[in-house]
């Protein structure tokens, strides 16, 4: 975040002084200051010097909350929740407002209670950017909102396109584009009607979701992105921020709508998203056996690194199902580096046997783990078929409920996501490493000879 300040200093002395009098920049120097420090010196301000405060815009937001410089036409702000999407888009509005007092604008939502809620009305919407000297009325029973010095914004309903065939606008601001229900014709009949003035442009704030607006709207010529997480907002409470990435980091539903993430699924995938979120769970049973599985990367057993270097666990529960503990996986490392990584990782979870596929280095394998630690019990296993012909029965697990991750795996789950039934990989990476890995030690325990050991607790 750029700020302008003086860095380190005490937070008393930062005085109460009117902001409009003095030579210092204070609303900077507060921007800079520690939230707790800055809470206190705001309490000392009168309700004009925290008015002042909240004017100056530009110092309080982020730079993710700053209009992008060069030729565009479309700006998408596509970013998790609390990202502080609404007053970009409100202070957006807000400026062309002022700098022109012709500006015919659109305020374009899912419904109208939507726009009147959120993006007029709401806690970041346009009445509450709005600065003290502006006059600025909303005239909800025609859906207008009048700005002093004569421009104008109009309340649009994605539930209604036709309302957008006729009227002319030069510039536009589309809320939750994500969820509008008529998207193809709303998005449609706006931008028959963006024609007015030189540069006609288009703000568009949205969670994203994987409809087919959001990914046409992504591929058009003149956009600019800016992508943002609900946690880059530095003014959000710490503890709403920790609760919420406690809970949903690295699920899909947190990758959506925290991260800012499109989440989609591949057509003929041998897992769906909504499969893999189906077989989360918080916590493993007692286990009675732990397997690590490994693909070794490609072209890195004769020296140099080498892709990455697939390592997932897998325990077999007491009640006969197979569970994901840990995704271990390291890219870029030497032979002796990903073989470490393997052993700590098998000590870490106490493992009966380690499953490394030979076919990239044959028994070379086996000595580069057997140098990082003898004792490891690894057994060496050769691919007869392709990645994801292997990984068609483990599939088949998830799919009878046989197969289950304890927590979240976002880079293997890409990976999982992106074997085509059939043969071909359209995930993330030249290779499916981490996703082979699982593959390996998943057939281990549920498909191969299962040797039961005591009962273990994790």
């Amino acid at each position: 975040m750029t700020r302008s300040g003086s860095g380190e200093r005490d937070p008393e002395a930062v005085d109460a002084s009117p902001v409009a009098t003095v030579e210092r920049d204070l609303v900077a120097e507060l921007a800079d200051l520690p939230v707790v420090h800055r809470a206190g010196i705001m309490r000392k301000l009168s309700v004009g010097q925290r008015n002042e405060l909240r004017d100056r815009w530009r110092h309080w937001a982020h730079d993710g909350q700053y209009p992008p410089e060069g030729d565009w036409r479309i700006w998408l702000i596509r970013a998790g929740r609390g990202f502080g999407k609404t007053r970009a888009g409100a202070e957006w509005v807000s400026q062309i407002a002022r700098d022109d007092p012709n500006a015919r604008i659109a305020l374009v939502g899912a419904t109208i209670d939507d726009v009147r809620r959120v993006m007029v009305q709401g806690e970041s919407g346009l009445i509450a950017v709005a600065h003290d000297n502006e006059a600025l009325t909303w005239r909800s029973a025609v859906g207008e909102v009048h700005f002093g010095n004569g421009a104008k914004a109009y309340a649009y309903s994605a539930e209604a396109p036709e309302a957008l065939r006729g009227p002319e606008h030069g510039w536009a601001w589309c809320d939750e584009l994500a969820k509008w229900r008529y998207g193809d014709p709303t998005w449609d009949n706006l931008m028959m009607g963006l024609r007015l003035g030189t540069v006609p442009r288009v703000l568009v704030t949205t969670t994203p979701r994987p409809v087919a607006l959001m990914r046409r709207v992504m591929a058009l010529p003149g956009l600019v992105e800016t992508r943002g997480r609900t946690r880059d907002n530095p003014h959000l409470p710490v503890s709403f921020v920790e609760a919420v990435t406690a809970t949903y980091a690295g699920t899909r539903l947190g990758r959506q709508e925290l991260d800012g993430e499109l989440i989609e699924d591949v057509a003929g995938a041998l897992w769906t998203r909504e499969l893999v979120e189906s077989r989360r769970v918080a916590l493993a049973p007692a286990v009675v056996r732990v397997v690590v599985g490994v693909d070794p990367p490609a072209g890195s057993i004769s020296g140099g690194p080498g892709d990455a270097c697939g390592i997932v666990v897998v325990a077999l529960g007491v009640d006969g199902f197979g569970y994901v503990l840990e995704d271990a996986s390291v890219s870029g490392a030497s032979p002796e580096g990903w073989a470490r990584a393997v052993a700590e990782c098998a000590e870490r979870h106490g493992a009966d046997r380690v499953i490394a596929e030979a076919n990239q280095g044959g028994t070379m394998v086996g000595s580069v783990l057997s140098g990082a630690d003898r004792a490891m019990p690894v057994k060496l296993v050769h691919a007869s078929l392709g990645k994801v012909a292997r990984a068609e029965p483990v599939a088949a697990l998830y799919e009878c409920g046989r197969a289950w991750h304890v927590g979240a795996f976002p880079d293997l789950e890409d990976e999982l996501c992106g074997l085509i039934a059939g043969g071909g990989y359209e995930g993330p990476g030249r290779s499916p490493d981490r996703a082979d890995a699982l593959v390996w030690a998943m057939t281990e325990v549920m498909l191969g000879p299962r040797a039961r050991v005591s009962v273990r607790v994790l």
